[in-house]
């Protein structure tokens, strides 16, 4: 890790605080929470981020369009679709590519609620939209299933999830991908909360033993009952992931 204290800011960021019990972006760590039936968001859910190793420096940007549809009361429909900007620069020269990438197709179902404790199921795909010559896909359809537990301890609540991605690939990228993160938000003031975030994933390098881990911290303000905006910052506290990632974005519900 980049430095041992981390960990440590990890765990006082995350006991800062949790809100009214719905996570949302910038979060990456999801909640049990869904539309109703026949509502629906819409996230424009935006990230940039720099990496420089091995003589290879890169940015990547990021924006991702949700959308999220009730099925049901405890089911909901959710559809991404990320347009990515990358740039890569080694030896003097640079390689420039974007599009959009693998479009996503997730369920989620909240099986279990419970006066303040609720469980939900997240099964999904993606599908090979994107150019993997060009890094933005895999190449092949990949599949993924997410635990989620919420606790609303008002005035706390918090988020856990654990994962697993099937990351079927042409690029020879580990194809077992587990994941786990804990997140938190605290209510500020009317219409404002901040929002913590910690989590680890398996690195997708077969080389690497060094798995990706983040900090994140953030803000959330609602403009309107039904309008949202946020932003937050993404520390990587490991080499795997991106030192610094800066998020942005805007959500409607309908």
């Amino acid at each position: 890790m980049r430095a041992p204290a981390s960990l440590l800011m990890a765990f006082l960021l995350l006991c800062t605080g949790v809100s009214v019990a719905f996570a949302s972006f910038p979060l990456i760590t999801d909640d049990t929470g869904t539309q109703g039936k026949g509502k629906s968001q819409l996230e424009f859910d935006g990230q940039h981020d720099g990496s420089n190793s091995d003589g290879v420096k890169e940015t990547n940007t990021e924006v991702t369009p949700l959308l999220s549809y009730g099925l049901a009361d405890s089911v909901d429909i959710v559809l991404g679709a990320p347009y990515q900007f990358i740039r890569a620069r080694q030896s003097g020269e640079t390689t420039k590519g974007r599009g959009f990438s693998d479009v996503s197709l997730d369920v989620k179902w909240r099986f279990y609620e419970k006066d303040w404790l609720s469980f939900a199921i997240k099964p999904g795909i993606t599908l090979p939209t994107g150019n993997d010559d060009k890094g933005l896909g895999t190449g092949k359809v990949t599949y993924a299933l997410v635990f989620i537990a919420s606790a609303d301890l008002k005035p706390w609540a918090f988020h856990v999830n654990a994962g697993y991605t099937r990351n079927e690939n042409t690029q020879d990228a580990r194809r077992d991908i587990w994941s786990a993160s804990l997140a938190s938000e605290y209510q500020i003031v009317k219409n404002l909360k901040v929002v913590g975030n910690v989590g680890i994933e398996r690195s997708d390098d077969r080389a690497s033993g060094n798995n990706s881990a983040f900090l994140l911290g953030g803000l959330v303000y609602s403009i309107t009952e039904n309008v949202d905006i946020d932003g937050g910052y993404k520390y990587g506290l490991t080499r795997s992931d991106a030192e610094h990632t800066i998020l942005a974005g805007i959500t409607f519900r309908f």
